[in-house]
């Protein structure tokens, strides 16, 4: 064929521009996504990307795909991508655009996950009329983990963990998604569709850009179920997985429109503009007084302000408030932060600990795994956290000496017997926030305003904000003790 008739010709169906020109999840195979001959998923990702593409909001789409077949989902759309943990997706899409109202945010999800794990947030996503999407594949299998039944396996249907048949008297019946949530008021539009035949295909492609378009006018909540095929799990061939879903899947969930009221349906209001930062104060009945003074000037020189800090003690030691007081100060002081507590569910002497993060850059993780900064209340803390905090770092430690087998010479190390300190004060249990003078002594990022502020709104206790304040400052003392002590050696 010769180039000029070649250049007649236009190209009306390509790869969807939504997805990455390559697949970097494995190097030799990046022609490719991981999915078996005949899964569904790969179909049902054509669809979402066609229907991103169609609507040009590629720029404006996040994607939230949580444990199961589609867990790498973010190797092929070129979306924004959030990974979540197994069937909190609608909880994570909450989040998402409510956070950030202009984005389009589709939860992609399983059968095991929405329905099983994640039962409960879809039922409150959709109770709501969150306006975000829901893309629900039902194979009725657990697929990802080797085949066990799901609440949407069949009667009958065999699995690893009903070999015999799933059975009304021990498993109970299918659960129907969609007739379910149809029940509750807030849904806009619920549709059920299959990947039986081209037929179905081409339907599961227009209900699936609907339910995307839906949220895009801003009118609420839309989920669209999808039979889907399993060849692998149900170990059939790909055209007799395709005919079973059909055939048979279709008579235990039959297609079809469950809820649509787009027509009536109102968008959702316009949101105003975030107020300006200084009406902030007034707007969370700050007083004037517990401002922080000399932010600008604190600011300019905490430009590289990033704390990782890791809390650790016992239950009762005051674990999680040195954390919140910290977080709160980073708040006052116009910093980013997070706050993470973990605890065991004793009220004393149970293992606790608390990440906290400040920062000027967005947060991207609350999680503290290597931290800069770890406040050990007690040696099994210490020993349990010591060798993770990174080189340079620093470990504040509440005890007489620093034992000699978590030595390590690539950090800076402050021992002290804080709480005997915190005692001499008037009270032991202030242990916590001496530990925290030292802490915001060597860090060096937050005024002393901030920190004053964030006490008086978590301690309500008069003679508590006291002894709080005296801890603190004779926390910073020590420090500051301990390095004319070390120039004194040197």
């Amino acid at each position: 064929m010769s180039s000029e008739l070649i250049a007649e010709y236009e190209v009306v169906h390509g790869k969807a521009k939504s997805f990455y020109e390559l697949y970097a999840r494995k190097d030799e195979l990046q022609h490719q996504t991981h999915y078996c001959p005949g899964c569904g998923h790969g179909q049902i990702h054509k669809m979402l990307a066609s229907a991103i593409d169609e609507l040009g909001i590629q720029d404006r789409t996040i994607l939230v795909s949580p444990v199961g077949c589609s867990v790498f989902a973010y190797y092929y759309f070129d979306v924004g991508n959030v990974q979540a943990a197994h069937g909190r997706a609608p909880a994570v899409a909450t989040a998402l655009k409510r956070s950030r109202r202009g984005s389009i945010v589709v939860a992609y999800q399983g059968d095991g996950d929405l329905s099983a794990i994640g039962s409960a947030e879809i039922l409150h996503a959709a109770n709501r009329g969150e306006n975000v999407t829901v893309i629900f594949v039902n194979n009725a299998i657990y697929s990802m983990t080797g085949g066990q039944y799901a609440p949407t396996t069949l009667l009958g249907q065999k699995s690893t963990t009903t070999p015999l048949g799933r059975s009304a008297e021990n498993e109970g019946y299918p659960l129907h998604v969609s007739e379910l949530l149809a029940s509750l008021e807030a849904p806009v539009y619920i549709e059920r569709v299959g990947l039986g035949d081209n037929k179905q295909i081409a339907q599961a492609g227009r209900a699936i850009r609907r339910a995307v378009e839906n949220q895009v006018k801003g009118l609420g909540f839309s989920l669209i179920e999808v039979l889907s095929p399993c060849p692998t799990v149900w170990k059939m061939q790909p055209v007799e997985a395709q005919h079973w879903v059909r055939d048979v899947m279709e008579k235990t969930f039959p297609l079809g429109v469950f809820r649509d009221r787009t027509k009536e349906a109102k968008a959702w209001p316009a949101h105003e503009a975030p107020p300006a930062l200084d009406r902030i104060p007034q707007i969370l009945g700050v007083a004037d007084e517990d401002l922080p003074a000399g932010n600008a000037s604190l600011m300019a020189r905490a430009d590289d302000v990033d704390l990782h800090v890791r809390v650790a003690g016992f239950g009762g030691q005051g674990v999680l408030l040195l954390g919140e007081v910290l977080a709160e100060a980073g708040l006052d002081a116009g910093l980013e932060v997070s706050w993470l507590p973990s605890y065991g569910p004793e009220m004393r002497s149970g293992t606790s600990n608390c990440h906290v993060r400040l920062s000027r850059e967005p947060i991207d993780s609350p999680l503290v795994t290597v931290p800069n900064v770890l406040v050990a209340m007690n040696e099994p803390s210490l020993r349990k956290f010591d060798q993770s905090v990174r080189p340079g770092g620093w470990v504040i430690y509440n005890g007489d000496a620093f034992p000699e087998d978590c030595a390590r010479k690539d950090v800076h190390v402050l021992a002290l017997p804080f709480t005997r300190v915190a005692d001499e004060l008037g009270d032991a249990r202030a242990a916590n926030m001496v530990m925290l003078g030292a802490l915001l002594e060597i860090a060096g990022a937050l005024p002393q305003a901030s920190i004053d502020a964030a006490l008086k709104r978590l301690v309500k206790n008069p003679r508590w904000v006291e002894l709080d304040e005296r801890a603190l400052a004779r926390g910073r003392e020590l420090y500051r003790e301990s390095c004319l002590e070390a120039c004194h050696e040197g």
